[in-house]
């Protein structure tokens, strides 16, 4: 249904803002209008019955709602086997409003100081000896949008209750299973660190920003959530899963597009936008291209291999073993339920011509 609602209404939308449309969005409506056509190529199964069936491939565009889960799957059940037998907890870092439309216009380099920033807020406080005194292991990962389709960039991060101390000697676990670190002081830390690297690292980016953005209290909520299986599970939604999906449309025209979604509280409620804007919404949550939604530091990171194999010593731990889900079966045939067997696969398509852009 996405795709037929881009179909219908992209064209229109090109024509009004032209070059301004970056190129990852160009790239992702292509890749969702031709997910699962034909213009993709894919496999002819045939049923001892008589019957075909082709199965045209898939995309794997992350913005794509019908693609990713598999992904999703996969990433879950590594992250899974590296769960360790501590008390884990879920911080989520929030921009001030006036700091949203100035992300836009730099996405790259803007979610990529969140996302470290985010993660050094953590450390900083947790080094200290009166918190923690430890390094930690968080897996920082990035979100853009609510439940509406609105921007609002924000970070998960979620971190272990614990850490191991510089010489490695010692694991340091929290005292309580319902504390981490203090919100107020993380929040002021998380903004004194973010002004700080555009200070240095992106001064052009930095004189773009309110001043009275650095005078804000800003907001890190820290909540417990137990073993984290539960929290891994919400960010593995996030890794691959697109802003919407296509189950939540309610109808749509030539006009309008009405989608559902659940506030906070569980409210059900419906939202009706034109077909122009349904798309802006949409599009401006794909991510620059090359960019890593999610992201792992300290002991978590890839090149501390063996800070990760002390801290498995020190718990006396063993992780278990890491399966890779099973491959899809073959499909079944829909009129008598038995497994069609592969006849040869379908060429791709040529590369179709972009979508023309006018100034």
């Amino acid at each position: 249904m996405l795709a037929e609602i881009l179909s219908a209404h992209w064209p229109a939308y090109v024509a009004k803002f032209g070059r301004l449309i970056p190129a990852e969005q160009h790239a992702a409506v292509r890749a969702i209008l031709r997910c699962r056509t034909p213009a993709l190529g894919g496999q002819r199964y045939r049923c001892a019955c008589g019957r075909e069936h082709f199965a045209y491939h898939s995309c794997n565009h992350r913005a794509c709602p019908r693609c990713g889960r598999d992904d999703a799957a996969e990433w879950l059940a590594k992250q899974r086997a590296r769960l360790l037998p501590v008390p884990y907890f879920l911080v989520t870092f929030t921009l001030p409003e006036q700091l949203r439309e100035p992300v836009r216009a730099a996405m790259k380099p803007w979610y990529g100081a969140l996302l470290k920033e985010s993660a050094g807020a953590l450390q900083d406080l947790a080094s200290q000896p009166k918190h923690l005194g430890a390094e930690l292991g968080p897996t920082a990962l990035l979100q853009t949008w609510t439940r509406d389709l609105r921007y609002h960039p924000h970070v998960h991060v979620l971190v272990p209750g614990g850490g191991l101390t510089s010489n490695r000697l010692r694991w340091m676990r929290v005292p309580d299973p319902e504390f981490f670190l203090p919100q107020v002081k993380l929040a002021a830390r998380f903004k004194g660190r973010l002004q700080a690297w555009l200070k240095q690292h992106a001064p052009k980016l930095y004189q773009q920003v309110p001043a009275k953005v650095w005078w804000l209290k800003w907001v890190a909520d820290v909540q417990p959530v137990g073993s984290g299986e539960a929290a891994l599970k919400y960010l593995a939604n996030y890794l691959v899963k697109p802003p919407l999906h296509e189950s939540q449309i309610e109808h749509w025209d030539a006009r309008n597009v009405t989608f559902r979604y659940r506030e906070n509280g569980g409210t059900q409620k419906n939202c009706t936008v034109s077909g122009g804007e349904f798309v802006r919404r949409f599009l401006q949550h794909v991510l620059p291209k090359g960019f890593q939604r999610v992201r792992h530091y300290g002991w978590r990171g890839a090149a501390a291999k063996n800070k990760w194999a002390r801290i498995l010593a020190l718990l006396d731990w063993k992780c278990p073993e890491w399966m890779k889900p099973e491959a899809a079966p073959a499909p079944r045939c829909p009129a008598c339920g038995k497994p069609m067997f592969l006849l040869g696969t379908l060429p791709r398509a040529p590369t179709e011509r972009r979508w023309p852009v006018r100034a």
